[in-house]
């Protein structure tokens, strides 16, 4: 029974994983194809490939997932599978409602959430449940506010450095090369999506392999076993193949009228944003949120009045409901799955 329950944890962490693909593609996509850099065909499959290859660069972020946020080491293996399985059916449900509406909100918080209202509604059964806040604070709350902050004010700073430096160039030819320059710079981006985001499904999944011991995995095994990074990078990729056109269109076109300097001063400051967290800080950091806060910072310097503050306004708060939200449909499917299973 608990072999089953950890299979099926599994493949539904690989959906997630799949539905983060498909859900975040336009992050790394979106400036490039409203900028005509390259076609949205073109654009997704070189998402979908550096998104592979990103997710095999490294575990650390993972390991956060799977140590940092709840700790399940005093459940029995069916109860660990429970919690699991129900924080992905919260954050897959969050993903597929913001979709729906085309809002771009985080797939990293929404597993956070999940983990934290499933780790909430296992508490009403076992008292040997501990939910890390402390943890959560430094490594999800305090960069869920900077993050965004960061790469607001470096993109605004890169553009502002850009539009000096090129103020007696030919628009329509600096326009020309910047669209070239974007091919790079989606290709960087999608890269640290695939570091980032693949590594929350791999620490779900090692989550279900510790508690069964699938893969010879344990609690205490400081690495991410290699079949499970490939598993999420091919999820990953597949999902991101799979295109993201209804978040493509507001990322691109609907927050502000952007340019390819402006999309490159975005893509490349939110790149950078996701290396430096993954490799030095190891946090989970929303790439959404970067990305989205990046555009903004560089179309700021065109005028205040060219954002569509109403639009970006509306991202925020999805942004702000992702954790609350993911974690109250944590909360409900994990009361139902106990009570099932």
């Amino acid at each position: 029974m608990e072999l089953i329950v950890a299979i099926l944890v599994i493949i539904v962490a690989l959906v997630f994983d799949f539905t983060n693909g498909f859900h975040d593609a336009a992050n790394a996509i979106a400036t490039s194809v409203s900028t005509r850099a390259m076609s949205p065909k073109v654009a997704l499959t070189l998402a979908a490939i550096m998104n592979l290859l990103g997710a095999l660069l490294g575990t650390a972020v993972a390991t956060t997932i799977a140590k940092d946020i709840v700790d399940l080491t005093g459940l029995t293996a069916i109860m660990q599978l429970e919690l699991v399985v129900s924080a992905l059916i919260g954050a897959i449900g969050w993903n597929l409602i913001t979709w729906w509406f085309g809002l771009p909100s985080s797939s990293s918080h929404a597993l956070i959430g999940g983990l934290t209202g499933a780790g909430l509604s296992a508490m009403l059964f076992s008292d040997t449940v501990h939910i890390k806040w402390s943890k959560i604070v430094d490594k999800v709350i305090e960069p869920m506010f900077l993050s965004p902050l960061v790469g607001f004010l470096l993109a605004y700073l890169l553009m502002l450095t850009f539009q000096w430096v090129l103020r007696k160039r030919n628009p329509q030819q600096t326009f020309k090369r910047f669209r070239v320059m974007q091919i790079f710079s989606s290709a960087a981006l999608a890269l640290g999506h695939g570091l980032q985001d693949a590594q929350k499904s791999m620490g779900i999944i090692f989550m279900a392999c510790a508690a069964t011991g699938i893969f010879g995995v344990t609690h205490t095994d400081e690495t991410i076993p290699f079949v499970i990074m490939v598993m999420c990078a091919l999820a990953i990729g597949a999902g991101t193949f799979a295109g993201g056109k209804r978040i493509m269109k507001t990322l691109g076109t609907r927050i502000v009228d952007i340019d390819p300097t402006r999309a490159f001063a975005a893509e490349i400051v939110s790149a950078g944003v996701l290396y430096t967290t993954a490799f030095l800080v190891h946090a989970p950091i929303s790439t959404t949120h970067t990305v989205t806060s990046a555009i903004l910072g560089s179309g700021a310097t065109k005028s205040i009045k060219s954002v569509r503050w109403q639009v970006a306004g509306n991202i925020m708060r999805a942004w702000f409901l992702t954790i609350p939200a993911s974690a109250l449909l944590a909360f409900l499917v994990h009361q139902v799955v106990s009570f099932v299973l």
